[in-house]
């Protein structure tokens, strides 16, 4: 019962395969009490399941791009809970044209910065009015040291999140909260499946990763998110936490 007694706002549960679900249902099953959010069309898609829970939560409406849903986001979740004592991050988008860095539009490329690297700030912000010391802020990452295939601008907006967790963590460290991310190994969810040539990830990463690796297993990263939003990291913040079969540390 790592979890117990905590209440949780956890975004970007959109399927069963996502890692955000795993996150919501091993919170659920450790004693937290969980609040999901959507947004637009896929309310319904969230909403359904999130039924799947081992309890089924309630789901607040945020668009992170959207300054109005961000300023209703503490009224909205205090309709249900009325504090939060940890906030997973669980969202990214990149326009198609974003996946061909050198023909990539300023607005592909603004789009993707802003859904997937500003949205940290701007949900830590929003989320900021009901917390208060040892809460724990937890976002997904993909390794962004290197320029992978196929990832283009969502890798260079994937650098700008670990950059804006960095910051997050000297802003918010004085006040008892934590910042930290999970740098997952490729996982076969519903947003792996819209980047053009995902599989090449999916081939290499079970071969070079001394632990080997499962595209299908969510539960690896989820738990690891889990721990970052328990009490048993209350000295980290700022920190990547690499739940990828060990294939970041590999070389060639």
């Amino acid at each position: 019962m790592l979890l117990h007694g905590k209440t949780l706002l956890v975004t970007g549960v959109l399927m069963d395969s996502s890692i955000a679900f795993h996150v919501a249902r091993l919170a659920q099953e450790q004693g937290a009490e969980v609040v999901l959010t959507s947004f637009g069309r896929t309310m319904k898609i969230t909403s359904t399941i999130a039924r799947r829970l081992p309890r089924t939560p309630p789901v607040v409406e945020l668009d992170v791009s959207s300054e109005e849903d961000l300023s209703a986001l503490a009224d909205r979740v205090r309709e249900h809970v009325p504090h939060l004592d940890g906030v997973v991050h669980s969202i990214g988008f990149a326009p198609q044209g974003a996946f061909t860095f050198m023909d990539a539009s300023w607005e592909d490329v603004s789009t993707a910065v802003q859904i997937s690297a500003f949205s940290l700030q701007a949900l830590a912000k929003a989320a900021l009015p009901l917390m208060s010391a040892g809460g724990s802020i937890v976002g997904l990452t993909f390794d962004a040291r290197y320029a992978w295939p196929v990832y283009d601008w969502m890798g260079v907006a994937k650098a700008a999140f670990e950059a804006t967790n960095r910051y997050l963590a000297r802003d918010l460290g004085p006040q008892g909260i934590r910042a930290n991310l999970v740098s997952a190994g490729p996982i076969r969810t519903t947003a792996a499946k819209s980047i053009p040539g995902f599989e090449r990830f999916e081939q290499e990463w079970g071969t070079r990763a001394p632990l080997g690796w499962d595209v299908n297993d969510a539960e690896q990263a989820a738990r690891a998110c889990v721990a970052l939003l328990s009490d048993w990291f209350p000295a980290t913040t700022g920190e990547i936490v690499h739940v990828d079969g060990g294939f970041h540390a590999m070389g060639v």
